[in-house]
């Protein structure tokens, strides 16, 4: 059923943001009195194909990784007299500009778009509540405590910890304060806190902000009672059983679930041995943990899990706008994810950010899968952040992509003529080679994530 959702999720996601990209240039080129040829929807062999009034053709076409508009232009052929008028090259620059940015811009409405209509869906938050601070850890130094309430970090409030986290993305590979806003158990009065930051996981292939930070957000205690198996798991291949009760590892006593998370993640590739009750009967099993990621981020993995729990109703928020404080909401959260989706390609460019963190075409479409899967909501918020991530990366000044032509025409603009044919063909070949490494560079952190 996941492998449906993944593709399905997919399709939809590529099918409406390369269309709704691809209109955004259709629809200004049309009004600029641009002849429009084709608009497609994919690439390769057509599948579907109509067209208009107007004598442009549509098509849906197999290889659903893209798509193009194409416009009349006499640099790519012969042009009829009376059609000259019509094409692309014959208008301003304004007007050029105006066509080119027309496709980024689009996918920043559809953004907009989406998150409007999330605010007015509504959602259920976690209550970012410190669970646990680790001793000799920057949360400690800067006086956190179990119990308090995390409400603004960098003066930015924090709803739940989805807010918390991202926030603190935006400070990776930093030096400097990191500003927070807490709420003491029990009191309506916001304390401010400060953590120093050094480099802060500068270069992480995977980086946890929370966790490095020292902080284990609260969550109901749960028994350590085995309720499902990874087939593929140490837990499995060692003979574990759902319903399984985990009563220590290598001798020490486990009181929940998460005391054995922590010590199974402290412990990759490390044999263990877990006494467990089975049916009433005590049993000690020898296995040896799995691992997951590197360097740093390198941590233990058992392959079990346990039943979830309900929570407190006083743990849990509900977050909703109105039609028009969600269009504010939606505007927001647009500019933040776009601001943030910059600054990372800019930490990855200067190191301070690993480009392992850099995501091609499987990881999309798992998270498609999971998103979709896991409600509209969620799917509609993936759109929304994939639609950003589209409408940015087109508008880098890298010739081939949109942002590569925008650069050439405000050139142009500035010096009254167009560079030279043979400065654009260099510039072109240039910007191939650089998409095409930074897709090869994606596909291999989408492999070694499998």
């Amino acid at each position: 059923m996941s492998g449906l959702y993944m593709l399905v999720g997919t399709l939809i996601a590529l099918g409406v943001l390369v269309t709704f990209h691809e209109y955004g240039h259709f629809w200004v080129a049309r009004r600029c009195g641009v002849k429009v040829l084709r608009f497609s929807v994919g690439f390769g062999t057509p599948l579907v194909r109509w067209h208009d009034r107007h004598g442009t053709e549509f098509v849906i076409a197999a290889i659903p990784l893209g798509g193009y508009v194409k416009m009349l232009d006499e640099r790519e052929g012969n042009v009829p007299p009376e059609l000259v008028e019509q094409s692309f090259n014959r208008k301003s620059v304004r007007q050029r500009i105006a066509i080119v940015a027309a496709g980024p811009l689009a996918n920043f409405l559809l953004a907009l778009l989406f998150f409007w209509f999330v605010a007015m869906l509504g959602s259920q938050q976690v209550r970012p509540v410190i669970g646990a601070v680790q001793p000799d850890s920057m949360a400690q130094a800067a006086g956190l405590q179990a119990g308090q309430e995390i409400v603004a970090v960098n003066g930015e409030a924090t709803s739940g910890w989805a807010a918390v986290n991202l926030q603190l993305i935006r400070r990776l590979g930093e030096s400097g304060t990191l500003n927070l806003r807490v709420l003491e158990p029990g009191s309506t009065v916001e304390t401010p806190k400060q953590v120093q930051l050094d480099n802060w996981l500068r270069g992480v292939d995977e980086p946890d902000p929370i966790g490095s930070l020292g902080i284990r957000p609260w969550r109901p205690a749960l028994e350590p009672v085995l309720a499902e198996l990874d087939p593929q798991g140490p837990a499995q291949a060692a003979g574990l059983q759902a319903g399984d009760r985990l009563l220590a590892l290598d001798g020490e006593s486990l009181a929940d679930w998460q005391a054995l998370v922590d010590r199974v993640r402290a412990l990759p590739g490390e044999a263990i041995t877990l006494r467990i009750d089975r049916d009433g009967q005590a049993r000690d099993v020898a296995l040896t943990l799995a691992s997951r990621g590197e360097g740093e981020a390198r941590s233990g993995y058992l392959g079990a899990g346990v039943q979830g729990v309900e929570w407190p109703p006083e743990m849990l928020r509900e977050v909703r706008y109105g039609p028009l404080e969600g269009i504010a909401e939606g505007a927001r959260q647009t500019w933040a994810m776009s601001l943030l989706t910059l600054d990372s390609l800019k930490k990855m460019l200067f190191g301070e950010l690993s480009v392992k963190n850099l995501s091609g075409p499987i990881t999309i479409a798992k998270v498609a899968g999971a998103s979709a899967e896991s409600g509209v909501g969620d799917f509609l918020k993936f759109l929304a952040y994939l639609s950003i991530s589209l409408g940015v990366l087109n508008l880098l000044p890298i010739p081939v992509l949109d942002g590569g032509h925008l650069l050439f025409y405000l050139v142009e603009w500035v010096r009254g003529r167009p560079l030279s044919e043979r400065v654009q063909g260099w510039g072109m070949q240039i910007g191939i080679s650089l998409v095409i490494g930074v897709m090869l560079l994606a596909l291999v952190n989408d492999l070694s994530r499998l």
